[in-house]
């Protein structure tokens, strides 16, 4: 049974609707607790996904649907609070856009452990923010343009990293464990796995293995890595094999999901499609992002699933949920554990 010391998810993972108000005076939005990483996304609007983390400072983001090196907004028009963020800005950024109905922004936030610290373990000094009960970190370091190893201060080995070059023009990587460690993903693509960046050795509890190519460590490129540890009845990093039909894979968990993010490893065709409990409150969860792209949000009956009190099951047949024979990666966050104080109940 999947017993959890993680009592309310949400005080480590959180997601948010909220609406812009294109700078008509502070748009103060309640997360729960002071965000070290948030993900930015109109719902609306074909603006794109925006990425801060409490290392970098609230005021620079990357992009997950395109390579850009790392850019600023204005020092105020983000500002992260004890119990969640403000935003001061006109809403051409596409973070506070108003004019566009209730509830036109979500947010995707999670707890790491505030501007971070120097870690030594690996053959690179790293700069880490880690939550070891959540099994969350956000790591930055320099490369040097050799084969490295950087320390990712979980304690546990991560399951999934994603990275990306913040000083030049480059692809974000992924790393997933059920890839393995000679394949890459590319978090801005549709493309299918491809060979990996990881020195074929996997992930220790202490550090990571990264070359010394563009997208992981090119010589004085800034680098910055979200590492993600499985932590039972809290989040899971794992993958299923579609059959292309609506009677689909069922995914066990061990919590009803907040969040499930999927991608089809061995198509160049599909893309990162994320789902939560909030834009879908009742199944099917139908409504979705593209990580890699700045589309707005979209709702079809081929991309769908439910999400149960101990995981989700796929409803749609599309070949990004539910390519028959595929491998299809996913990470996933608990809105309840299955077994606990407050164990989860079907929706």
């Amino acid at each position: 049974m999947a017993y959890t010391t993680i009592k309310k998810p949400s005080d480590y993972f959180n997601t948010k609707l909220y609406t812009g108000n294109s700078g008509s005076g502070d748009n103060a939005v309640a997360v729960g607790f002071q965000p070290d990483f948030t993900w930015f996304k109109s719902r609306t609007q074909g603006y794109n996904n925006y990425l801060i983390d409490a290392i970098r400072g609230d005021e620079k983001y990357i992009s997950s649907d395109n390579t850009n090196a790392e850019a600023s907004w204005g020092a105020n028009d983000v500002t992260w609070t004890p119990t969640g963020f403000t935003l001061n800005t006109t809403g051409g950024s596409g973070i506070n856009e108003g004019g566009q109905g209730a509830n036109n922004m979500v947010a995707w936030n999670w707890l790491a452990n505030g501007a971070g610290s120097a870690n030594t373990a690996g053959s690179i000094n790293s700069t880490v923010s880690a939550n070891t009960t959540s099994g969350f970190s956000i790591v930055k370091w320099t490369g040097t343009g050799s084969n490295a190893t950087i320390g990712h201060g979980l304690g546990v080995a991560p399951r999934m990293i994603i990275m990306k070059n913040t000083s030049q023009t480059a692809s974000w990587g992924v790393y997933h464990e059920s890839m393995g460690n000679d394949k890459r993903m590319f978090l801005n693509t549709t493309d299918a796995e491809s060979a990996g960046v990881w020195q074929n050795t996997s992930p220790t509890s202490t550090v990571f293995s990264v070359d010394g190519g563009t997208i992981t460590g090119g010589s004085g490129h800034v680098e910055i890595a979200y590492c993600f540890a499985d932590v039972q009845g809290f989040s899971k990093f794992g993958s299923y094999v579609g059959n292309g039909n609506a009677d689909g894979t069922f995914v066990y968990t061990g919590f009803k999901p907040a969040f499930v993010m999927v991608k089809n490893v061995n198509s160049g065709a599909q893309g990162w499609l994320m789902f939560d409990d909030e834009r879908s409150p009742f199944n099917v969860a139908n409504k979705f992002m593209v990580a890699n792209l700045s589309q707005a949000e979209a709702s079809t009956s081929t991309h769908t699933m439910d999400f149960l009190s101990n995981g989700f099951k796929i409803r749609g047949t599309d070949g990004g949920v539910n390519g028959s024979g595929n491998t299809i990666i996913y990470m996933a966050f608990a809105e309840q554990p299955l077994v606990g104080d407050n164990p989860a109940t079907a929706r």
